[in-house]
């Protein structure tokens, strides 16, 4: 556990009860209600009767007491007030411990989630529906092709709809107390890369990209579930600190017969800045790269090598996890297949080594390595839209 000095720990107390609308019951071994307080009228818990049975006065405490196992969580409960909390029970001896936590917002952007899944899948079916018109009725040729333009206007509307929420969800770039960096050219039809970072606690930092197989709406929308998956740690059980784990939790959670038979390549690190470690594991995704050395001077770059099978295709697989050092100066670049499997016009393609290359090379003052990776992709493709999405994320220390 933290050993935090007492104003940091009740600096964190007061970040919680801001942002959770924290409440808190107590109900001794007779299930009677012995302290009750914070806002407990944010979940319409007010007027509550001091020393008077518990389940009468709280239907939600029904056939909960006494605790089978502590602690214990029931996740997204619909409170009375019509807000939804996590709800955690703590046993101390006989008496137990109810704490709400409001997560009102989380629930509500996942079901927005869900909902866009839908609105897509309803579109898709509705041009398979016309599809299927035109080739039954030639007689009314002219009327479905004016359909068919109109029906295609529209999708071409919601997939842009789709592009811009996929770009909405991607993190803002860092520059304390490390920087990360991004670049993201997506190919001319919605992708399935996706990617995000954020502070687990104070002293592990995540770090991940997914990329789901195939292009379209389908892989569009695996992606950002798995990203708002690792996003908001909605793995139940899952030590978000531990990427192995992670990268099992998320096997079970999307198993590709589930899921369109789609599967996808994660790569999830962890970083302690404090001691420079960086834990990492891999869902057969491209290893990453670390480059050592000044950004101005000839730098040494080696690939962080792991294995471990794609997420979705083998159910109870278990992936391996390694770590290293990073020593300033150093950047650490992770990537998608995109950022170097780059088709020329003569049928030859660029290797992981010349990315390698690029990216140990001198970096001119003023300019971005992830630039220059995006100039070398782009001058060996020539013109036109890359074929896939360019995906590249940088943390330099």
């Amino acid at each position: 556990m933290l050993d935090l000095p007492a104003r940091i720990s009740d600096s964190l107390l007061t970040l919680i009860e801001a942002q959770r609308a924290v409440a808190h019951l107590v109900i001794d071994g007779d299930q009677r209600l012995v302290q009750a307080g914070g806002q407990l009228e944010h979940y319409g818990l007010g007027g509550l009767e001091m020393r008077g049975p518990a389940t009468d006065q709280i239907p939600l405490l029904e056939g909960m007491l006494p605790l089978a196992e502590t602690p214990f969580l029931i996740r997204s409960m619909a409170m009375p007030s019509g807000r939804v909390a996590d709800v955690h029970f703590f046993a101390d001896e006989e008496t137990v411990w109810v704490l709400l936590l409001d997560v009102t917002a989380e629930h509500d952007e996942a079901q927005l989630v869900q909902q866009k899944a839908y609105d897509m899948t309803l579109l898709s079916q509705r041009e398979a529906r016309l599809i299927a018109q035109l080739e039954a009725a030639n007689a009314e040729l002219t009327r479905a092709h004016r359909e068919l333009a109109e029906s295609q206007a529209r999708l071409r509307d919601e997939l842009r709809d789709a592009e811009r929420y996929v770009r909405a969800v991607l993190p803002a770039p860092m520059t304390q107390p490390f920087v990360v960096d991004w670049r993201f050219v997506p190919s001319t039809e919605l992708g399935g890369d996706s990617f995000g970072y954020h502070w687990v606690d104070d002293e592990h930092f995540a770090i991940y990209l997914i990329d789901v197989c195939g292009h379209g709406v389908g892989s569009a929308l695996l992606t950002v579930a798995v990203g708002n998956t690792l996003r908001s740690e909605a793995l139940p059980g899952t030590d978000f600190r531990h990427p192995s784990e992670v990268l099992s939790a998320l096997n079970e959670a999307y198993p590709m017969e589930r899921h369109g038979e789609l599967f996808s390549t994660v790569w999830y690190g962890i970083y302690q800045p404090a001691s420079g470690v960086l834990r990492y594991a891999t869902a057969g995704h491209p290893s990453p790269i670390i480059v050592s050395g000044p950004a101005g001077g000839q730098c040494e770059a080696r690939a962080l090598e792991a294995k471990g099978p794609c997420i979705g295709i083998t159910p109870f697989a278990r992936f391996g996890e390694a770590q290293c050092n990073l020593r300033s100066p150093a950047r650490l670049f992770v990537f998608s297949d995109g950022a170097y499997e780059i088709g020329r016009p003569d049928g030859s393609m660029l290797k992981l080594e010349d990315l390698m290359q690029t990216l140990a090379s001198p970096v001119p003052e003023g300019t971005s390595e992830l630039d220059g990776v995006l100039a070398v992709a782009r001058q060996a493709h020539g013109p036109g839209a890359l074929e896939d999405d360019f995906t590249i994320l940088k943390m330099a220390i």
